[in-house]
């Protein structure tokens, strides 16, 4: 939790912070570990009441574990991780409890039926990955079939083609449901085995997912009775021999005593064996390898089993679906596939189109919004263009990355999980590489064996890197053969970098699709990341992990180690002579240990400048002027509306690069990045947050641009290091976010990030003002409120209801607010009566401003009626209003009987020329001693120019291009009309010059206007 438990924030609807718990943490919070503890102790209990039940042989089998969304990917459907040998989903005990009751009371029931409803529930389980959109999605919403061709047997190596390549002909194509058709089995007394392939990413696990889902409901592949899906990574790690009925009894114990499994008679025509993920078993069809075998009642080895039933010698009438990647397709002989089908993805617009209305109308549990349904048409003509998305979503995974990117920009709200985008990202990554290894020769063997996710961040996270420190996001063949070839391997590495190339490297890399980019000058192809983020997050991932270290810190490192080592066994042998031969010369060995704390002192200095580069990254002064760093990502996705300069590729900027590096720091991040077998150490972390906590605190201390300071706000909240985000803070005084377009997100993480801070935390100003404000976001910004002396709202789309909530806040008795400006928002007579119950209330207020917000005779007339109610206020603007006369003079009369305002903007009012006179006079103290109220209505009093004529044309030419410019033009020739007046009327030289210089300055406000009148710009819209 944030902030000081006593800071007093009451709960708000539509999107206000409840609470300040606004940071999660990877760790389980309390309640939650209550919880599972509860479950435990629930769940022994009733084990102790009924022994009898935990003694029946009617158990809950369960199913392999790699038919999840841990790795897969697709529209990922699939469960977290079904409850296996290699884990479980966060409520594996409780589920299992409920499961085992479930088993003890029907195992009356056919055990078919037990089957499908088992796999029912066990397939439609939503990943955590999906549960951070709210829970609204399901299979029958989300799914969209990929495109699947059907291929030839003799065309060798030719299957394995790329889903990026041009011009797919969709004439072979067909829906999954077909891939079984008995028509095309010439051998009607076998079943059929299918290899169905494809990329990483392009949804084979979802297909097969919504194959089991469409069986369990009776939609689909009815000649089959019982379907029996299995996980090939965990097939491979089954080392005890065992016979396919004990396999199969294994995972589905339901199933141990089905006569489909028997081999009596042709019962096995009715069974559909699934195995999924066949790249990670090492098949060998060799007859010395995998010795041939009929009986499902013999012990075999798990690839044995496999490949006996692939060679039709098990269960020959039995059919197969095999799914696997493409490096894979050669492993099965030929002779002993019947239907080859490669899945290639979206491969059109439409397709992509599908997933994403499926997805982004679902962002609620009510209506569809027109924000949403205007996303998806914004999306869905950057994806005609032929852009650089529509060739990463040829990729259902990268179609969920933008899902999941495009809801954490605009879906975002106080209710939603804590999601950040580091987090997205890493999920995303772990949905598909989670748990990989790359192997070459045994896969039992862990010499060979090389964490996939690592091996990515060794070679494409290098690559990635040398683009950002060069300011490259264009690849030749050249760089992909220096950076992931590398030099000259051994065999297995050789092996592994084969195996790497055709499954993984089309994954993060794809062909340059922009024509003017698509070769360089000598005609060579290059590549782009598939995401322009993803090369900032790999980027980020190689240096968080140290993996950029220099010559100096790998022999250091080395040397440290083989050194440390030696050092305890010299210090031991010589701790033991020096007793028998008391020598200070052995004291020398001592020096030994010096090393290791020099290897330290070393490692220490390359913390500290990841944390510099991180700094030095986030604050170039080149990217000064760009939009925020949110912007920019969603223009990566959205694209820009309209024409867009030409931009060279080494002007790109990556602002995104030190936000990765600092969200991959946060423990729910290093947690998951674990379990791809990257390990950032916590005292890494440590080491990396005091050093750049110290940098921070130093460029807070700037003033930074408002793009800039939101950046700086994103890297703290992508941090979810509460006490790092109080200590910098603590050193900013002013938040000037003007002219930042405020979204949901950032709403929220402004939010965030001031509920971190203690409760005597104050801005001198919170400046928001032309920030796109709409009520729904004043919600969202509430709390934020609460830290400040000026709050700005100006130039924004407040309505009159906003003022209850200004309201509410005034008349908070811990509100520390003094200034209000509101200028420029449409809050009518209606919010001024909602703003001026707060008068009795309020204690800190001391300048209100209401500027151009539409207010009336009727609201100037009951604010002067009630202003004796506030003893504190001390400047009221009411200016470019549509105010008359008797209002007016009405107002400056309260004023002037208020005990401590002294000024009244009144200017650009409905005012004639003998109501300003009368105001001039009102203000002049009618006795000596009196009060005098400053009423600023003109830039002349009387034949006079008034003393606050400077104000006033400032005020009118810093907003008259964004105000109704006939009206002021109006206003303007008014003042001219009357200066002129005013300079014939004296004979003084100096008086004439000082008439004249006024007048420059309104002639020079009105060419402005007609200059922008005349280039089309145009006022800002209300």
């Amino acid at each position: 939790m944030c902030g000081p438990a006593s800071r007093n924030k009451p709960s708000m609807k539509g999107g206000v912070l409840k609470s300040n718990t606004m940071w999660r943490f990877g760790r389980k919070t309390g309640t939650g570990v209550i919880r599972r503890r509860s479950c435990g102790a629930q769940k022994d209990v009733y084990h102790k009441l009924r022994p009898a039940v935990a003694q029946k042989k009617v158990h809950f089998s369960l199913p392999p574990g790699d038919f999840s969304g841990v790795r897969k990917t697709g529209p990922f459907l699939f469960p977290d991780r079904w409850i296996s040998n290699h884990g479980s989903a966060q409520s594996s005990s409780s589920a299992c409890f409920n499961m085992r009751l479930f088993c003890s009371g029907t195992s009356n029931k056919d055990p078919i039926e037990i089957h499908k409803h088992r796999l029912m529930l066990w397939f439609s389980h939503l990943p955590q990955e999906e549960k951070q959109f709210g829970g609204y999605f399901s299979p029958e919403t989300m799914h969209v079939d990929p495109l699947i061709l059907e291929k030839n047997p003799e065309e060798g190596r030719g299957l394995s083609i790329s889903p990026f390549k041009e011009n797919i002909s969709k004439s072979n194509s067909l829906a999954i449901e077909q891939i079984f058709d008995s028509s095309q089995n010439g051998n009607q007394g076998r079943g059929l085995n299918v290899l169905l392939y494809g990329a990483v990413g392009t949804g084979k696990s979802t297909v097969v997912r919504k194959l089991v889902l469409d069986w369990c409901a009776g939609s689909t592949l009815s000649q089959f009775k019982l379907m029996v899906p299995f996980s090939c990574e965990d097939l491979c790690h089954l080392s005890k021999p065992t016979s396919l009925r004990d396999l199969v009894g294994r995972k589905y114990m339901h199933l141990r005593k089905t006569p489909f499994l028997s081999g009596d008679s042709d019962q096995a025509r009715e069974v559909l064996f699934i195995f999924n993920g066949m790249e990670k078993m090492k098949l060998d069809f060799r007859i010395g390898s995998s010795e041939l075998c009929s009986d499902p009642n013999e012990a075999l080895s798990s690839g044995a089993v496999v490949v006996n039933l692939l060679r039709k010698y098990l269960l020959p009438e039995a059919s197969i679906l095999v799914t696997t990647r493409l490096s894979a397709v050669d492993r099965i002989p030929k002779k002993y596939v019947s239907r080859y089908a490669q899945i290639c993805g979206f491969n059109d617009p439409d397709r992509q189109r599908a997933y994403f209305t499926s997805r982004l109308l679902l962002q609620s549990g009510e209506k569809p919004g027109k924000d949403a349904e205007s996303l998806i048409e914004m999306l869905y003509l950057n994806l005609q263009r032929e852009s650089q998305l529509a060739a990463a979503c040829f990729l259902p995974s990268y179609c969920w990355l933008t899902c999941a990117t495009l809801h954490f920009l605009h879906f975002t709200d106080a209710k939603a999980p804590i999601r950040t985008l580091t987090g997205i990202y890493t999920s995303f990554l772990r949905l598909n590489f989670g748990g990989e290894v790359l192997a070459s020769g045994d896969m039992s063997s862990q010499e060979y064996q090389t964490s996939l996710m690592l091996y990515v961040v060794r070679t494409v996270g290098k690559l990635a890197f040398d683009g950002v420190t060069n300011k490259r996001t264009y690849f030749t063949e050249k760089d992909l053969e220096q950076w992931i070839g590398g030099k000259t391997k051994t065999d297995e590495e050789l092996q592994q970098l084969a195996v790497f190339r055709t499954d993984v490297l089309d994954f993060f890399l794809v062909p340059c699709v922009e024509h003017s980019r698509k070769v360089t000058e000598s005609g060579e192809k290059r590549y782009v990341f598939a995401i322009p983020a993803m090369q900032e997050y790999l980027a980020a991932l190689y240096v968080v992990l140290g993996e950029n270290k220099n010559a100096l810190e790998k022999v250091t490192k080395q040397v440290s180690e083989v050194v440390g080592q030696a050092s305890e066994d010299i210090t031991s042998i010589m701790s033991i002579l020096s007793k028998l031969i008391p020598l200070r010369i052995f004291a020398i060995f001592n020096l030994l240990k010096l090393f290791p704390k020099l290897s330290e002192r070393v490692s220490n200095l390359s913390k500290g400048r990841i944390a510099s580069t991180m700094a030095a990254e986030m604050f170039r002064s080149e990217d000064s002027f760009n939009e925020d760093v949110l912007d920019q990502v969603e223009q990566n996705l959205l694209g820009v509306q309209g024409p867009q300069p030409e931009q060279e590729a080494d002007t790109r900027s990556f602002e995104l690069y030190p936000i990765f590096m600092g969200g991959l720091l946060h423990y729910g991040n290093r947690r998951l990045l674990d379990q791809l077998g990257c390990d950032i150490k916590s005292t890494t972390v440590v080491q990396i947050t005091r050093s750049l906590k110290k940098q921070l605190v130093r460029e807070s201390h700037k003033q930074l641009p408002p793009a800039e300071l939101m950046d700086l706000l994103v890297l703290l909240y992508e941090f979810q290091n509460p006490r790092l985000t109080a200590e910098v803070l603590q050193s900013v005084k002013v938040i000037n976010l003007s002219t930042v377009r405020m979204t949901p997100l950032k709403c929220f993480v402004l939010s965030s990030l001031l509920d971190c801070t203690p409760s005597s935390f104050l801005l001198d100003e919170l400046n928001l003002s032309s920030c796109h404000i709409t009520p729904e976001l004043l919600h969202m910004l509430w709390p934020t409120f609460h830290n400040t002396h000026c709050l700005n709202l100006q130039f924004n789309s407040l309505d009159p209801e906003s003022c209850i909530l200004l309201r509410d806040l005034l008349l908070e008795s811990n509100c520390t607010v003094k200034t209000l400006q509101l200028c420029d928002n449409s809050l009518l007579d209606r919010g001024a009566t909602h703003l001026l119950d707060a008068l009795p209330g309020n204690q800190s207020l001391q300048k209100l401003s209401l500027m151009h917000s539409g207010l009336g005779d009727r609201a100037a007339l009951e604010l002067a009626a009630r202003l004796g109610q506030h003893t504190g206020l001390q400047e009221l603007n009411v200016a470019y209003n549509n105010i008359g006369d008797n209002a007016a003079i009405a107002l400056v009369d309260a004023c002037r009987e208020h005990p401590s305002i002294h000024t009244v903007h009144l200017y650009l009012n409905q005012l004639t020329d003998v109501g300003k006179q009368s105001l001039h006079v009102r203000g002049v103290p009618q006795e000596k001693g009196g009060r005098r109220v400053k009423v600023l209505a003109s830039v002349t009093e009387g034949s006079d120019i008034s003393e606050d004529w400077h104000p006033i044309l400032s005020v009118i030419t810093k907003n008259s291009l964004s105000w109704e410019r006939e009206r002021v033009r109006e206003q303007l020739l008014v003042f001219l009309k009357d200066l002129e007046w005013g300079r014939k009327q004296h004979l003084s030289f100096w008086k004439k010059l000082h008439f004249r210089r006024v007048e420059s300055v309104v002639r020079q406000t009105l060419r402005m206007l007609d200059k922008g009148s005349a280039t089309g710009t145009k006022p800002a819209s209300k």
